[in-house]
């Protein structure tokens, strides 16, 4: 049976991790968390705010996730995409999911991320 959702994996282009940190630290205020040092010689990246877990892997034949994308519940959402908007990345709202006010945007390599809050 499953019980919980341990990560989320992301693909991204070779040299891409220095743009993917920026993005993940400093625009959405997640943590930079150590890769198990045989996972690490691969390249790429892991991140975590809370319990959700951002794994972001190397791809040669890298090809960003247009459709395909992690939901992200935050909180403040308003003040969240201001924050995003104010880092130079593009916030798209969307009315279509009852009950939630969210938008989606882009990280650096392209990877579609989707941003929600519940409704009170």
């Amino acid at each position: 049976m499953i019980t919980a959702l341990d990560h989320v994996q992301l693909a991204a282009p070779p040299g891409s991790e220095d743009r993917l940190r920026v993005y993940y630290t400093d625009v959405l205020g997640m943590t930079e968390i150590p890769k198990p040092p045989a996972l690490a010689a691969r390249g790429g990246c892991w991140f975590q705010a809370g319990v959700v877990q951002l794994h972001l892997g190397i791809e040669e034949d890298f090809r960003p996730a247009r459709k395909a994308h992690p939901g992200l519940r935050v909180a403040g959402i308003e003040s969240y995409g201001a924050r995003l908007r104010a880092h130079g990345a593009e916030v798209q709202w969307d009315e279509e999911l009852p009950g939630h006010r969210r938008f989606f945007s882009y990280d650096p390599v392209g990877n579609r991320i989707e941003f929600l809050e519940p409704l009170a």
